[in-house]
Order: structure tokens, then sequence, then C-alpha cells
């Protein structure tokens, strides 16, 4: 259930991973730490900026979006984690999404990111000032990207 998929262990474990990379990579939080890692689950799919990610697969399928995430993109969570990354943008866009992915993969993060994405519903948005990170475990092999934003126009 939506409502409440911060509280599943696997995307607990996510979002731990998500938060570590990003202090990792930027040296800076993501959100304030505070409480157990339950508390930080819930506090970033509830946070008020957009938090989405995707796996390593071949072909990478999102697996976390918090709900601003699933509101932007007009999914719930079950669509979202079924959803390929590479349609959030429109074919047009892809080239230049993917120049951006490969960016951030070299560096670790690539910040004042800004591109054309697309929602579910075919609504189109422009999101500006992103920040892209490498997400890694506690080895620190990657194991998936993620994309922060806070700042988006509808276009018409």
């Amino acid at each position: 259930m939506t409502s409440q998929i911060w509280t599943n262990p696997a995307v607990m474990e996510w979002s731990q991973l998500l938060l570590n990379s990003f202090r990792h990579w930027t040296g800076r939080e993501l959100l304030e730490r505070a409480g157990d890692p339950d508390y930080q689950a819930h506090a970033l799919f509830q946070s008020p900026f957009v938090v989405v990610s995707h796996g390593m697969e071949e072909d990478p399928l999102l697996n976390y979006g918090n709900q601003i995430a699933l509101e932007l993109w007009e999914m719930t969570w079950e669509d979202l984690t079924r959803t390929p990354s590479r349609l959030t943008a429109e074919s047009t866009n892809r080239a230049e999404r993917e120049w951006m992915l490969e960016q951030a993969k070299t560096r670790g993060y690539l910040d004042t990111y800004q591109g054309v994405r697309i929602a579910s519903t075919g609504r189109r948005f422009l999101v500006e000032n992103a920040l892209i990170w490498n997400v890694v475990d506690a080895e620190g092999r990657r194991v998936g990207q993620a994309a922060t934003f806070s700042q988006w126009t509808w276009l018409t």
C-alpha cells in the first residue's frame, strides 16, 4: 500500500542507501538525519522535494519515488516501480538524459541539471536545478542512480 510504503524493509534499506550516497558524493545531507532508519524513510517519503531512483538493470527500472514524485509523474507506487527509467523522458529527450546520467556516473554526481520529463498521462514538465547522484552500497559499489529536485514547471 502506497500510503505507508516506507515501512517496507526493502524501501527502508534503499532509503538509507539514498541518504548515505547523497552524503558520500556531496558532503551534505539530503534531509536532517534525525531518528532511526524507519523515521528517516518516512521523512524521505514525505519530503517536500522530489526523490526518484532506478536500479542497475540493462534497461533500469524505477525503484523509488517519494510521495511528491508519485504525484508529479501521476503514478502509483506499483506503476512507478514497473516503469523503465528512460520512459520518464520523451524519446526526443532521451539522448540528452543518457548523457546526463553518464556524466553523473563518471563524476559521482551532477548538479544544476535541467530537462523536460513526461508524466504517465503525457503531461510534460521542465525540471530545474536537479541533482543526480550514484547510489552506492556499504562497499562503495554502484547499485543505482537517484535524482532530487524541488523546481519544475508544467509545459503546455
